[in-house]
């Protein structure tokens, strides 16, 4: 090889292009060592040591670069070791040579994913030069290579990097030119907020994703399996309760093997231990996340609420995973629609937490809006309110008409006092009523 390219160095400017390049399929013939041996020596004498100049060195790569990706090479590591030992040798002109090498690590991002080293091969993408003055590239362009970085790296479970390049990617996602960009973008989307713990967010993005025709059918119900994992990690509310209901009345999820969880929430059912172990098997490792209790809570949660002397009352002061967290939000919504009130100690040992921890969770979520009641501290009571209205009951039974609202005194036990009051009232002017249209009661007048 040496000898040859000795014998090109006295062509002249216009000869030794085609010299060059007429030589890239005899040495890519060659056995897999020699082959990469002669190629790195062809490479760096037309490249580093200006012999054929820019232009000759610019014919020469493009010609290369094609060769290779028209499976010039059949052996795959031998083909990967030849364009990275490519890239390393022309990274000291990268600058002069910026498409050639682009399409080289498109090249060997390919070979790294097709060998399942997401990382690697995200990082090879990275190296692409996107912004750079030489060429300018399209928009959609750039979003596909972002889209696929965050794509790789998600596989990776690197969720960080992954939503950098998330950001730059949705600043270009109005350039989508194609259905398929626009749905890999959508998809991104979803993940990036399932690994964010936007749990809400996730499902719903998800559950669209599951109608789209043109993803295949396995797929679909992939993403469907994921709006239900997320809809049960969500935060217990109205919100995921709107979420839920969704998932529920679609009819596919009834195939699904998370269907009962799903049903049990939905119905607001208690959620038992071993139904929350068979869930926690299908999650991934980002799902099962532990979280971290604030200084104030765990003191709060830590509070002795006197009287506690069962040796087997629960010591937890506050979930210890994002599973944890929504299982017992989500117990203690269901239990509001069984109670009227509980203690501390009685919802600590339906949570699996001590009492001060139990009122914390309650607090919290009375706080955010999504519970319904109030805190007797000094009783040591979780009050809950009804989340329907008793206007059917109290409205117009037994000729009383419109019951006016009593005036709200602020003190939630006199307002549920006076409720009652009016509900018994109405009640027996309703069966008196019946009564007499029966001919079973005859009223009599007062007379004095």
């Amino acid at each position: 090889m040496e000898a040859k390219l000795a014998q090109f160095s006295s062509l002249s400017q216009k000869d030794k292009g085609p010299a060059y390049i007429a030589l890239i399929p005899e040495i890519l013939s060659q056995p897999g060592d020699a082959l990469a041996k002669d190629l790195h020596t062809l490479v760096d004498t037309v490249v580093n040591q200006d012999s054929g100049g820019l232009v000759v060195g610019r014919q020469f790569l493009s010609e290369l670069v094609k060769a290779l990706g028209e499976g010039g090479i059949k052996d795959i590591e031998v083909r990967k070791r030849v364009v990275e030992d490519t890239l390393n040798t022309v990274q000291p002109k990268i600058v002069s040579y910026e498409e050639q090498v682009n399409t080289l690590r498109f090249q060997l991002a390919d070979l790294l994913e097709e060998e399942e080293d997401w990382s690697s091969a995200a990082r090879v993408l990275m190296g692409i030069s996107l912004d750079s003055g030489q060429r300018s590239i399209p928009d959609n362009e750039k979003l596909l290579v972002y889209v696929r970085i965050v794509r790789l790296l998600l596989e990776e479970e690197d969720s960080v990097q992954a939503e950098t390049y998330y950001n730059r990617a949705a600043l270009l996602a109005h350039s989508a030119t194609d259905r398929e960009t626009t749905l890999q973008f959508k998809l991104c989307q979803a993940r990036i907020s399932d690994y964010s713990r936007k749990f809400l967010e996730a499902a719903s993005r998800y559950h669209e994703l599951s109608y789209v025709g043109e993803i295949d059918g396995e797929e679909r119900l992939h993403m469907l399996s994921a709006a239900v994992t997320c809809a049960v990690l969500a935060p217990a509310g109205p919100n995921r309760s709107r979420i839920l209901a969704s998932l529920y009345r679609d009819e596919r999820t009834a195939d699904l093997p998370t269907y009962n969880i799903l049903s049990k929430m939905f119905l607001d059912h208690i959620l038992r231990p071993a139904e929350v172990k068979e869930f926690e098997k299908t999650l991934k490792p980002h799902q099962l996340a532990k979280i971290a209790i604030s200084s104030n809570d765990r003191l709060a949660s830590a509070t002795d609420m006197g009287g506690d002397d069962d040796p087997n009352a629960s010591k937890r002061t506050g979930p210890s995973t994002v599973l944890d967290r929504a299982v017992m939000e989500h117990n203690l919504l269901a239990s509001s629609n069984i109670y009227n009130n509980i203690t501390f100690r009685g919802l600590g040992a339906l949570l699996d937490l001590t009492p001060g921890a139990a009122e914390t969770m309650a607090r919290r979520m009375i706080e955010q809006g999504r519970l319904r009641g109030s805190i007797d501290q000094v009783d040591k009571l979780i009050w809950f309110e009804g989340t329907k209205d008793d206007d059917d009951a109290q409205g117009k039974a037994g000729g009383l008409g419109d019951v006016e609202e009593a005036e709200d005194t602020g003190a939630p036990f006199t307002k549920r006092w006076d409720t009652q009051i009016r509900l018994t009232a109405a009640h027996v002017e309703s069966i008196v009523q019946h009564l007499t249209e029966k001919g079973l009661v005859t009223l009599t007048a007062d007379i004095n």
